[in-house]
């Protein structure tokens, strides 16, 4: 039999977990879902990622890849791939796809959202899917400051240090922030991503809803490339992927 290119969707409670990729100092989501294809098809395969995600943080659909020789229909895979997978991943789709897709490398937009609770006490169901913040923002000011981050810029001044890239260029398609009661959730979508940036941004847009940055601040804070004039980096467990477009 032909060697088969299988594409999964997936989802995962990253609460548990120290990130996707596998780590030698904890347990990962890469680590669980190749060995669970291990021990279905007998052998040692790469799992490959649309992307890395860091400790804590969630996704409701994730797209991966892996070849195989196995002869498991696609349509059984996810039943198959679930009994040996911990309760807090799940594979919900499969399908065979052509041999040069790459699900990081052929992804062309992926969406964040990242989520606040704003009540008095910290709600103990969304204590591991939410950043606490005890402080109800300027939703109006938040959404003008989000508006700036819109187009092509150069977001060098919203990655964190020790992720080299070659260029630091990104474009924004969508930012928007939403309310529902004590929930913000603050939702991105772009081309690319660089190390913690839907992350800085939150915690950009929060320092905006408090006052500590004006709305109007956030062009200057773009050109000036400098890490320390944007807001602070939100916790992982209000992050989550949403989807990614090919």
């Amino acid at each position: 039999m032909n060697e088969r290119n299988i594409r999964l969707e997936l989802m995962y409670d990253g609460t548990a977990y120290h990130g996707f990729q596998r780590q030698k100092n904890g347990l990962t989501i890469q680590e669980c879902i190749e060995n669970a294809i291990k021990k279905l098809t007998g052998e040692e395969s790469v799992l490959y990622g649309c992307g890395r995600t860091d400790a804590g943080v969630h996704a409701e659909n994730y797209t991966a890849n892996f070849r195989s020789f196995c002869r498991i229909p696609c349509e059984n895979l996810p039943a198959a791939l679930n009994t040996a997978l911990p309760e807090d991943i799940r594979v919900f789709s499969a399908c065979d796809a052509p041999a040069e897709f790459h699900s990081r490398y052929g992804a062309v937009e992926k969406t964040y959202a990242y989520r606040i609770f704003t009540g008095r006490v910290q709600n103990v169901f969304m204590r591991n899917y939410s950043w606490f913040f005890p402080s109800e923002p300027d939703l109006d000011d938040m959404r003008r400051a989000a508006a700036y981050f819109l187009g092509e810029h150069d977001f060098k001044a919203f990655m964190s240090s020790g992720s080299p890239r070659k260029s630091t260029v990104r474009k924004i398609t969508d930012l928007k922030v939403v309310k529902d009661g004590d929930l913000f959730e603050i939702e991105v979508s772009a081309n690319g991503f660089l190390y913690n940036m839907v992350r800085i941004i939150a915690g950009t847009l929060m320092y905006v809803g408090c006052r500590r940055i004006r709305p109007d601040d956030i062009p200057k804070i773009i050109e000036s490339g400098k890490r320390e004039n944007a807001g602070v980096t939100a916790p992982p467990q209000g992050l989550r992927l949403k989807k990614v477009l090919y």
